[in-house]
């Protein structure tokens, strides 16, 4: 793998954390870059307004499927509205760092979290 991608970077695309799917998840969002053609799902359960679990399926580049494995660690167990606020810049800084092509895809991860919560806020109404 080019040395363009930190060793936190390299270990989170290796060995991803939270992969998978919540057959019953209470709020979903899916999210794509027709640029790169990099597509996420996350997947999450919410309990007491906090993010008690959280899965994600990530087609894409390294930076990308990093990012979403990263993302996860960050907002599980975080609340619903800290967890909107995650920016791809957090994403970024706690990967150590992207290239500047490949930032696009910690976009990715704030979108598809932003909409899973979207989701789960429209069901509970």
């Amino acid at each position: 793998m080019a040395d363009i991608y930190t060793e936190k970077v390299k270990d989170h695309f290796f060995n991803p954390r939270n992969v998978g799917e919540i057959k019953d998840a209470d709020g979903v969002g899916t999210v794509g870059n027709p640029t790169c053609g990099d597509v996420m799902t996350v997947y999450i359960k919410v309990k007491n307004d906090k993010i008690k679990d959280i899965k994600f399926k990530t087609y894409g580049c390294a930076a990308a499927i990093a990012s979403s494995s990263i993302g996860t660690e960050i907002v599980k167990g975080k609340t619903l509205d800290e967890a909107m606020k995650l920016s791809r810049d957090d994403i970024a800084n706690e990967l150590g760092g992207l290239p500047a092509i490949k930032m696009h895809c910690s976009n990715l991860f704030s979108d598809a979290i932003r909409k899973a919560i979207k989701d789960y806020r429209k069901r509970i109404k």
